[in-house]
């Protein structure tokens, strides 16, 4: 039963590493883009949804109607401003560029909110739990697992089954062909950071509401998200979802097995299963 606990319990943390990856895999998917800022984006959805709660006094789920818009702002933003004068048939200029926004958000956060970790105040929601069978589920990290599979599958819906998801592929596919058909490339790719940065709030909130946070979390953070991406396959939502579901519960049975085990076990599954699966698990399939 200790065994089944740890693979729920890493099931569950699973779906906070989904809401890391599915902006990552989202980008990646319609720009070609690798957004090493993007676990600092995810800290400053935290802290927006921190900032957001104590001012308003409302509790940090609600903040997620401030902090949801604000993060798709940015990003559209940042992309019109920034990114889209980095992508082309080269990769390290987009690289560079996003990794000095790291940097700069790194320090802007250590500035304004200094060292001293930090954590949401959810009250009763955090320790609440229910019980299946003999088990007990903490209601947070249930909650958090049903909400990455609702933005999952709404991003998944977005993609294939509305005129932006087309406009997302079309881009993705054929530069060329989808602005001679009348697609404005750099709006399109705006949305897609907008859309994806949205997302990125919703990890945030529930990043900070789930544990303490500092703005040097970010790599962390962006490690499990590629981790989650790759497993389950570049450009494959769902198979994101499974790639964070296999990292949480790789780190919750190495953690039953040693405490100290625990990040490790995650990584050395993506190893194994990078050397034998090189495309992921379930990549995506063109034709």
């Amino acid at each position: 039963m200790e065994w089944l606990n740890a693979v729920i319990q890493g099931s569950l943390l699973g779906g906070l590493y989904a809401l890391f990856a599915a902006g990552l895999s989202l980008i990646f998917g319609v720009m070609r883009l690798v957004n090493i800022a993007h676990g600092d984006l995810i800290v400053l959805a935290a802290y927006l949804g921190l900032t957001t709660s104590i001012a308003l006094g409302v509790h940090p789920l609600l903040a997620l109607v401030v902090a949801v818009p604000a993060m798709a702002a940015i990003g559209y933003g940042l992309q019109r401003g920034v990114l889209n004068q980095t992508l082309g048939d080269d990769i390290l200029p987009p690289l560079l560029v996003t990794f000095g926004i790291s940097v700069i958000l790194q320090n802007g956060l250590l500035e304004l909110y200094t060292a001293d970790p930090r954590k949401m105040d959810a009250g009763a929601l955090e320790t609440a739990s229910f019980a299946v069978g003999d088990l007990k589920l903490g209601v947070l990290p249930v909650l958090t697992f049903a909400v990455a599979v609702a933005v999952i599958g709404g991003l998944q819906w977005i993609f294939y089954r509305t005129a932006l998801g087309r406009a997302f592929r079309a881009t993705s596919d054929n530069q060329e062909i989808a602005q001679l058909m009348g697609l404005n490339k750099a709006h399109v790719y705006g949305l897609a950071m907008a859309l994806a940065l949205a997302v990125t709030a919703v990890a945030g909130i529930f990043l900070g509401i789930r544990t303490s946070f500092d703005p040097s979390i970010g790599g962390g953070r962006l490690i499990f998200g590629f981790e989650a991406v790759i497993i389950g396959g570049l450009g494959n939502l769902w198979g994101t979802l499974a790639g964070g579901v296999i990292l949480g519960v790789a780190q919750t049975v190495g953690a039953k097995i040693d405490p100290g085990w625990q990040l490790l076990s995650g990584h050395i599954v993506f190893l194994l299963i990078l050397a034998v699966r090189p495309n992921g698990l379930f990549p995506k399939v063109t034709g």
